[in-house]
């Protein structure tokens, strides 16, 4: 634990610590760094960041390594363009951090743009991409404001290979020329359904982040696993997004949670994270305890642990996805023959990493 008491330590104390450590070990991290000195490891891996600039150590994952032991680095030699709708929130940085760590041993650079969910930036990032110069194209096409059709449309004049990630394209023939690497989110649903199922549970409720991506196939997985098990109905949630007024979300968990209370419901399924946190927090002001009268599962896990009764979740393969997209990207790029390489549709199946809200003893992530 840091300890809040110790005295703060000037930065150049603290680049004297890191850099003495080194010298006598060869290597630090900055977790134990942050320990010793009482600060933050945020604070200490800024620490490291300046020093690597001012060519005083070697970066790597968790730490620093000295420049007698640092590997020397070759240039990049390639530029990879990733063009996302956000990068922040669900699976996205992770899918970025993937990216990134793969990229070292392509040789690659990822140049990373987001469109906001607006197709006219998302096609400007391209055009802008493609004249710095990018050997390829990572792409999670926004669907708010354009259709499959217009997403096609755009991209029959780019010269250059292209994965579309993270989108359920199977209607679009015209899209099917290109690489796609995706999560399977319907079997992710039906993962979280089967395991309250085998909790004991005859029927299980869903609430879901409607006007998402995700939404659809996560209700098609839900149903899917409802009809193979042979469930019970229970309440199905549309949520709002809640865009600056989270009292709407609130009000639609209120109203699941009433549906499910007075239809014998006691386990759901409820996507995102957030709002399964959310729907916690309003059990538990109302008397209802989780897991005890209702067992929750979490569709996404970014803060799940972090919930008042830490969340059971399904963890989409968020760094796993970047790391495969990059690799499929470049596969294609350096290929000799590009058009010989059949188009390649891959899904990854999510996790379920057991917490306490869903009733089940604690466990290690596991998939279907």
């Amino acid at each position: 634990m840091t300890d809040t008491t110790a005295p703060r330590r000037l930065p150049r104390a603290r680049h004297e610590h890191i850099l003495r450590e080194l010298e006598l070990r060869g290597s630090v991290r900055a977790a134990a760094v942050a320990e010793q000195l009482g600060v933050t490891e945020v604070t200490i891996r800024r620490d490291i960041i300046d020093l690597e600039k001012a060519g005083r150590l070697a970066r790597v994952h968790g730490g620093a390594i000295s420049l007698a032991a640092a590997p020397r680095p070759q240039p990049a030699r390639s530029l990879a363009g990733l063009v996302l709708p956000t990068s922040t929130g669900s699976h996205y940085p992770d899918f970025v951090r993937g990216a990134e760590a793969a990229s070292p041993a392509l040789r690659a650079r990822v140049v990373l743009a987001s469109s906001h969910y607006r197709g006219a930036a998302e096609r400007k990032h391209v055009e802008r991409l493609i004249e710095l110069g990018v050997e390829g194209l990572m792409i999670a096409p926004t669907l708010r404001d354009q259709t499959v059709d217009d997403i096609a449309a755009s991209l029959q004049d780019v010269t250059v290979p292209v994965v579309l990630v993270e989108r359920r394209l199977d209607d679009s023939t015209r899209l099917a020329q290109y690489d796609w690497i995706r999560t399977d989110h319907a079997r992710g649903a039906m993962l979280a359904v089967e395991h309250l199922a085998r909790l004991g549970h005859a029927s299980v409720g869903l609430a879901l982040l409607d006007r998402t991506p995700t939404a659809p196939s996560i209700r098609e997985g839900h149903a899917r696993a409802v009809e193979h098990l042979r469930l019970a109905p229970a309440p199905l949630q549309p949520l709002p997004k809640d865009e600056g007024e989270p009292d709407l979300a609130d009000a639609a968990l209120e109203a699941f949670l009433d549906d499910c209370l007075a239809n014998g419901t006691r386990a759901v399924l409820v996507h995102t994270d957030y709002h399964a946190s959310r729907l916690v927090e309003i059990a538990v002001d109302r008397g209802v305890r989780v897991p005890e009268d209702l067992a929750i599962v979490a569709y996404d896990d970014e803060n799940a642990e972090l919930a008042i009764v830490p969340l059971t979740a399904v963890s989409p393969p968020g760094r796993e996805l970047g790391r495969l997209a990059l690799q499929t990207l470049f596969e294609r790029v350096r290929s000799d023959d590009p058009a010989a390489i059949p188009p390649r549709h891959v899904q990854l199946v999510p996790r379920l990493t057991i917490r306490r809200s869903c009733g089940a003893p604690a466990t290690v992530s596991r998939s279907a």
